[in-house]
């Protein structure tokens, strides 16, 4: 990669990682279903009106944003609003790594090979270590929720490459209009019109720059130059920079929030890292069934165009 392509991959893993503490601050302002609605109301507006019609059929939107849009984000803010800490979530969500192999071999019949296995082995293991470090840190909930919108994000990842969109920033912005109502609405019910009114009601700069960084510099400048790195290099080497979310995340963590980073953590972290890089990077065997849509797939990336898994960002 060209050195400014280099920096750029960084610059985005830096604003992901920073975005977990952005959404700490920006639930002392709102209620986390409310501010998860608001985040993909403001980022699928304007941006929908420039992006063109939906390139890819409804069905495939609608179900990658229930999955991503209102059951991950839903259960990541809320768990977070239950305590979960701002770096500690950063580097939990990374399993979805595992979540997606898992399902992928599930589902896309992709069989994971020696290598992966042992890198989903290593990853559960740092989230053994990260529920024992959580377990005298944090509350078991909020750890719990963070995992299983780890699961969710790996749902959505295997249905984005059922769905393989050709046009992945238009399919994004197209997902991004799925959530907002729903979430608005569990928002009222779970939430109450109270709380959701007051908070709209002392809406003050802080709290819309919190908007304006998750909907704006998290998701469309983060996915958009995200995908702008996939469609001129291959997958295998855009794809690594993504593990410094987490170091990002827990550094900005400690130095913004005052969150500590216990031994156990690090551990965690070095154990998870690795693993995720085992798993997202080792090649899965094709089945008989799909070899032949796989060459393909392999193919159209020599010729440069990104498989539709890796278009799949790691954005918080």
């Amino acid at each position: 990669m060209r050195p400014v392509h280099t920096a750029l991959a960084v610059l985005v893993a830096a604003v992901w990682g920073f975005n977990f503490v952005v959404i700490e601050i920006g639930l002392g302002h709102f209620p986390p279903l409310l501010l998860s609605a608001l985040r993909f109301l403001v980022a699928a507006l304007p941006a929908v009106f420039f992006v063109g019609r939906p390139k890819t059929a409804w069905k495939w939107i609608v179900a990658v944003g229930a999955a991503l849009g209102i059951a991950k984000f839903g259960l990541l803010f809320t768990g977070m609003a239950a305590g979960m800490p701002a770096g500690l979530s950063s580097l939990v969500l990374q399993v979805q790594s595992v979540f997606t192999a898992v399902l992928a071999s599930l589902v896309l019949r992709e069989r994971p090979g020696r290598v992966r296995i042992a890198g989903m082995a290593v990853a559960l293991a740092g989230i053994a270590v990260a529920a024992v470090d959580g377990g005298t840190s944090g509350p078991v909930l909020g750890f719990t929720l963070v995992v299983a919108a780890a699961a969710c994000w790996g749902v959505s990842n295997v249905l984005t490459r059922k769905a393989s969109p050709p046009d992945a920033l238009n399919f994004m912005v197209w997902v991004c209009t799925v959530p907002v109502l729903p979430l608005f609405a569990l928002s009222l019910l779970l939430e109450g019109p109270e709380r959701d009114l007051a908070a709209l009601r002392g809406l003050d700069w802080s709290g819309a720059a919190v908007i304006a960084y998750v909907a704006w510099v998290s998701t469309v400048f983060g996915f958009g130059a995200w995908n702008h790195l996939l469609k001129r290099y291959p997958a295998s080497s855009v794809a690594p920079f993504s593990l410094l979310v987490p170091v990002f995340g827990m550094s900005s963590a400690a130095l913004v929030l005052g969150e500590g980073v216990s031994g156990l953590r690090w551990v965690a972290a070095l154990l998870l890292v690795g693993g995720v890089g085992m798993t997202s990077l080792a090649p899965a065997r094709a089945s008989t069934r799909t070899k032949a849509a796989q060459d393909g797939g392999a193919a159209a990336v020599s010729a440069g165009s990104p498989p539709a898994a890796a278009a799949a960002s790691p954005a918080p």
